[in-house]
């Protein structure tokens, strides 16, 4: 028995034969003469271990082994000619895969637009998507496990080489305060927002809900700062790494948080929120991918994103 593997070629006589039960024929269709048609079933044949066709003088017939094998070998073939435009098509970024990492409170505004417009213009692109924090983000980037990720500015510095950033949009601060503080703060309250500002100086004896310093140092610093400009000091009472669950928290009763304008579309019971009488800071989300390992797939999504970038603006609460 051969060791070696059928080509294509030698699959493609065996349709031809099979079809047209006769070499003669075969032969004609394939624009060929029979001997080297003949010859070539024979070696399929001996590579395989098996007789493909019974033969007479007058006919040519499958064999049992042979009609069951023809279905997969059409089978084989059209993958076969289906390689040359999936290679094209990956080549162009119209099909392949992008594991995608996401800061939750792109979940609220950003991330909903960037997947609807590239998955319209790029339907055959199979996503996956991870929600993680930024630091975790970074480190899967440079593990090589994920291709790009939405995360909160800035990218560490230590990495600034290796890593490509593009921002996206920026939104400012609101207040995420439980209702019946927002009610003795007094306002205009429209279900869970509230148009009427307050004060970081009337919330100071009320606990803080934020990140994690080491896990986004950005945000973090940026809430603190924002306290500092206002002469006061926070009093730090819970500490998570989901925005769901800081809501949750504030929910419960268990303090206040400053959260992007964009996680108002979280709605908890018991949550309000609303604009800061200060000047309210900013955050920055964007796009981070290795500099040096853009797959077509991720030129395409990085096309989709620059898109955005010059356009997208997180829209203040009416």
């Amino acid at each position: 028995m051969s060791t070696t593997i059928p080509d294509l070629r030698q699959l493609r006589y065996f349709v031809a034969v099979a079809e047209e039960q006769h070499f003669g024929r075969a032969a004609a269709r394939l624009s060929m003469t029979q001997p080297p048609l003949s010859q070539a079933i024979r070696a399929l044949e001996e590579t395989l271990g098996v007789e493909l066709f019974a033969r007479t003088r007058r006919s040519v017939e499958l064999t049992a082994v042979g009609a069951d094998l023809l279905p997969e070998v059409r089978r084989l073939l059209a993958a076969a000619e289906a390689l040359r435009p999936l290679a094209q098509s990956l080549a162009r970024g119209e099909a392949g895969v992008l594991a995608l990492a996401f800061v939750s409170t792109a979940d609220y505004g950003l991330l909903p637009l960037l997947l609807r417009d590239f998955g319209a213009r790029h339907p055959r692109v199979r996503l996956q998507l991870a929600e993680a924090t930024s630091d975790v983000q970074i480190d899967e980037l440079v593990a090589g496990r994920i291709d790009a990720g939405l995360v909160i500015a800035p990218v560490p510095p230590r990495h600034a080489a290796q890593l490509a950033y593009l921002p996206i949009a920026r939104e400012p601060l609101v207040v995420a305060m439980p209702a019946e503080l927002s009610a003795r703060a007094g306002g205009l309250c429209e279900q869970d927002w509230c148009e009427t500002p307050v004060s970081l100086a009337d919330l100071a004896d009320v606990p803080l809900v934020v990140f994690p310093r080491h896990l986004a140092p950005g945000f973090h610093d940026t809430i603190m700062d924002c306290y500092g400009a206002a002469g006061l000091a926070p009093r730090v009472g819970q500490e998570a790494i989901q925005m769901q669950t800081i809501v949750s928290l504030v929910s419960a009763g268990m303090g206040i948080a400053l959260v992007p304008q964009s996680l108002r579309h979280l709605r908890r019971t018991g949550v309000v929120y609303r604009p800061l009488a200060e000047t309210a800071p900013t955050i920055e989300t964007g796009l981070v991918w290795r500099a040096a390992e853009v797959s077509p797939v991720l030129a395409a999504f990085i096309e989709i994103v620059r898109a955005h970038a010059s356009s997208v603006d997180v829209p203040r609460a009416p």
